[in-house]
């Protein structure tokens, strides 16, 4: 039997979930709370982007709507969701996020994503010094003509942020944090070092 590397602090692991049938139980509660914490992780940057970042409880909640939705029981499928959604997290020192670029309109969402292309590198958060950390990206998200509308991305930081922006021609723009979000990602930040 094959194992999984040994998970970052703040990554899930298999002996903290549940099987569907007792998560279930209390999905309701789960779910009221984790919105919660969801609140505070997103970030709208301008009209077209949202950063949604994760931390360990959104991804465990996560895992388990997954394993509920598919009905997963076997060991092995449990490790497979572990494995993708732990991704999502990054390692010591990272925050990760998924970046929606949200276009309502149809006719308009492909000419943006092409026109958008090479702005996956360009995305940024801003440390209270002014110091930006430009995000990481997964080349493979990344077509050769556009951008996928789902973006994940990883912030190595050595503090919590205090601003997220873009530098991108096209979309040059920034959102200062508001203190529950700045108190929430710095909390998140510190939870992958311990």
């Amino acid at each position: 039997m094959s194992s999984s590397p040994t998970p970052a602090p703040h990554h899930v692991r298999q002996e903290e979930i549940l099987d569907w049938q007792t998560y279930t139980d209390d999905r309701d509660t789960t779910r009221a709370m984790v919105m919660r914490l969801k609140k505070s992780r997103r970030i709208h940057l301008g009209e077209n982007l949202t950063f949604l970042f994760e931390n360990h409880d959104t991804i465990w909640y996560q895992i388990q709507e997954i394993m509920r939705a598919e009905r997963i029981v076997r060991e092995s499928g449990i490790r497979e969701e572990l494995d993708v959604y732990n991704s999502m997290l990054g390692g010591p020192g990272q925050l990760g996020c998924a970046l929606l670029i949200e276009i309502e309109d149809e006719a308009k969402r492909r000419p943006l994503l092409e026109a958008w292309l090479g702005l996956q590198e360009c995305l940024y958060a801003e440390l209270a010094d002014g110091t930006r950390i430009y995000a990481e990206f997964d080349p493979t998200q990344v077509g050769q003509d556009r951008l996928s509308a789902v973006q994940y991305l990883v912030f190595t930081l050595p503090e919590g942020p205090v601003r997220l922006g873009s530098d991108f021609a096209a979309l040059e723009l920034a959102v200062n944090l508001n203190d529950a979000q700045r108190a929430a990602l710095a909390a998140d930040l510190a939870a992958t070092l311990s």
